[in-house]
């Protein structure tokens, strides 16, 4: 959170020395041993720090697709920030699939660095926190962090206050709650005799903290990693301390890191191999997962990287890059039940030239075969700009010599990074764009994929294992332009099973919540395969999109080839919020704006109950759930930190259906006023006509809303 001028400076050094590299290197070689398994995966690097704003900031689809573990958000109701409230995303984050909530208590503070008010001031702080945190239902998730970056703050050259004040705080978060977790000490950098220091003093009066916690914000990271790691461990044995978890909860430089999937593979790869937790730095705006996520629900080229890292399965094995301290990494899994290897890597000096490499992948398992397949996937950075999605490098079959192979890759870029998926040899068709493979997606339940010896499949084999079975479940997660509708075209086989009808059905589920289940009509065999086509209504950006067995019979006895994507056609009723159908109360009103849709919006709802817009006469064929397309503009900036970062708010509606109970959607800031974005919110509509009210009883603002459109789920 700090170091910002230092990590500044670092960065300007760092780019000074590789603008001297040579324009054209020889190949290098990453090496993956997949006979070499260096353990189960741990995810560790999907962390953030203030990745999350509000209750849906970002949309949880963001969150969900990429297995998150750890997020560092502020103190219940801290003022460092207006958002990022530790207790207030918890929900999400745990629906998510989310571990550890790290509380940074002194963000109770207003101002960095914070303001010194003493001791005891902060006693009666951590008091309040503490207990509010032990009423909350997810207690058992918060992980207490009492000081951020104290080396650069109260404790600035005053190691022993430090070590007095962290005993004093630690044993009253004990005294409050006697299961806490506490992480520390959280210094700004690496400090190695700092953290003898510290932990000699910790282990003889009882404080010892249960994570160790310090921050990686510098260029050394990438050349010193393993040493500081290593280091750190090695203290621990010296002194007698158990192993403690690390979680490096602030990780990338200010500048040319967030957001770049070549540069952050770095920091993804060397947590992973030392299997500690990392939280990416809150260099930006809250609420995005530091820069994988714009426009609430749309990717990053970041994000994808994550993405790929999420759906590691098996183990991980030894990857050795061309230099350990190098600027070409990865990190590669092995799942024997699914019978792939996947390959994650990127990196280059300068990130913005091009690089040659050989990747050697060595100790085939004998059920890859002699022969394997390999497809390699890109994916460029996009800076804050949305990305469409990977894109294909290289497809090949590839022969075993002495138990391994050799990918040759030319031209790739040093700001992207790739992934390479290893299977059998057993690909009958190649690659496509906007099709989504069922053996490449994550798996659920009973599903598997076996490379057998079933044929009329396309790409490298199909997802089984749905008979007999009521918890299979493939998992695509694909990515659209716009807000619209698509064809979800499913290509499967319903071949002749006992006990099955002829025609099968699935349950599709979207963004977590059933959606339809569309008929699958039989086929004449396992080899003979249909297309099932389900339209549906999609957000702009990321869905996860599931086809799910559901049932206690084999009705839902199917295999699943692939998923395509296509837009289409559907019936979408616009209502401008200007207009004079509409009724405006209190102090809403209809102002100006160019940029608006038909130059007008409304403003000025909410700040308390009397002032709201209200949509009358809204049309719905037939009762049921609808999707409300919400555009709208949000510029506030809220007080907070004034010396870094922007403090932007996620304004709030409250919005009822025919005067029902009112639901509360937060906004994502569009980082201006004339900037209009949407948003998808689920409303249950009557038959005929409808109202849908916008308001905020509290004292803040609603979002100036330009307009809403009414589409159903499923066209």
């Amino acid at each position: 959170m700090v170091k910002r001028q230092l990590a500044v400076i670092a960065t300007a050094t760092l780019v000074g020395a590789l603008a001297a590299a040579p324009a054209q290197a020889a190949a290098s070689q990453l090496v993956v041993d997949l006979a070499t398994s260096t353990g189960a995966l741990r995810y560790g690097a999907t962390g953030f720090l203030y990745g999350l704003g509000d209750e849906g900031i970002p949309n949880e689809t963001m969150l969900a697709a990429l297995k998150p573990q750890v997020t560092a958000q502020k103190a219940p109701d801290g003022l460092q920030h207006p958002n990022g409230d530790a207790l207030k995303i918890a929900p999400m984050f745990k629906r998510a699939g989310g571990r550890d909530i790290q509380i940074y208590l002194q963000d109770v503070y207003q101002q960095w660095p914070y303001e010194n008010l003493g001791i005891a001031d902060y006693l009666a702080k951590v008091d309040t926190i503490t207990r509010k945190v032990i009423a909350d239902p997810y207690r058992s998730s918060y992980v207490y962090v009492p000081f951020n970056e104290p080396d650069g703050i109260w404790y600035s050259g005053n190691l022993n206050g430090l070590l007095a004040d962290w005993k004093t705080v630690f044993q009253k978060i004990r005294s409050i709650d006697s299961t806490a977790r506490i992480a520390g000490p959280n210094f700004a950098s690496y400090r190695s005799a700092d953290l003898r220091t510290f932990l000699t003093y910790a282990k003889a009066n009882g404080v010892l903290p249960d994570v160790m916690t310090w921050h990686e914000l510098g260029n050394d990271f990438y050349s010193n990693w393993q040493d500081h790691y290593n280091d750190y461990r090695a203290i621990e044995t010296s002194l007698g301390v158990s192993a403690r978890p690390i979680t490096i909860n602030e990780y990338g430089r200010s500048s040319g890191d967030l957001g770049v999937p070549g540069n952050l593979v770095q920091f993804v790869a060397k947590f992973e191999a030392s299997k500690v937790d990392g939280c990416l730095a809150y260099w930006t705006t809250a609420g995005g997962l530091n820069d994988l996520v714009t426009h609430n629900n749309q990717a990053t080229g970041g994000w994808w990287l994550y993405k790929w890292y999420g759906e590691l399965t098996g183990n991980t094995v030894a990857v050795t890059p061309p230099s350990a301290g190098g600027s070409l990494q990865g990190l590669a899994a092995l799942d024997a039940t699914k019978k792939q290897a996947r390959v994650i890597f990127g990196g280059n000096n300068p990130s913005s030239g091009t690089y040659d490499t050989n990747v050697l992948v060595k100790g085939l398992p004998s059920y890859l075969g002699t022969t394997v397949h390999a497809t390699v996937w890109g994916i460029d950075n996009t800076g804050l700009n949305a990305s469409a999605a990977p894109y294909l490098v290289k497809e090949g079959d590839f022969t075993a010599a002495g138990g391994q192979v050799t990918v040759p890759l030319t031209g790739l870029k040093g700001a992207s990074a790739y992934q390479i998926i290893v299977t059998p040899n057993t690909d009958a068709s190649a690659a496509v764009a906007n099709r989504y493979e069922a053996e490449y997606a994550a798996l659920g339940g009973t599903a598997k994929v076996t490379y057998g010896t079933n044929t009329g499949y396309a790409g490298t084999y199909f997802t089984e294992g749905y008979g007999a079975s009521s918890t299979a479940s493939t998992k695509f997660v694909v990515s659209v332009p716009s807000d619209g509708y698509y064809n979800l075209s499913l290509r499967y086989s319903a071949g002749p099973y006992t006990g099955a009808p002829t025609d099968r059905s699935l349950r599709i589920k979207l963004n977590g919540t059933d959606l339809a289940t569309p008929t699958l009509p039989g086929t004449a065999d396992w080899n003979t395969w249909k297309t099932a086509t389900t339209k549906v209504f999609l957000p702009a950006g990321i869905s996860r999109v599931e086809y799910n067995a559901y049932a206690t019979d084999d009705r839902d006895a199917v295999n699943l080839d692939y998923l395509e994507v296509a837009a289409t056609s559907g019936t979408v009723t616009a209502y401008e919020a200007e207009s004079a159908t509409n009724t405006l109360a209190g102090t809403a009103v209809v102002v100006s704006d160019t940029a608006a849709t038909g130059g007008k919006y409304v403003g000025w709802i909410g700040a308390g109950s009397a002032n709201t817009l209200r949509f009358n006469g809204v049309a719905a064929a037939t009762a049921g759930r609808y999707r409300m397309v919400v555009g709208y503009a949000n510029g506030e900036l809220g007080s907070g930190a004034t010396n870094y970062n922007s403090n932007i708010v996620d304004r709030y509606a409250e919005i009822s259906v025919n005067d029902g109970t009112a639901k509360k959607v937060f906004f994502r800031n569009t980082l201006g006023w004339s900037n209009y974005w949407t948003t998808v919110v689920d409303v249950d509509l009557a038959a005929g006509a409808n109202t849908i009210t916008f308001g905020n009883a509290s004292t803040g603002f609603a979002p100036n809303i330009d307009r809403i459109q009414i589409a159903a789920p499923v066209g």
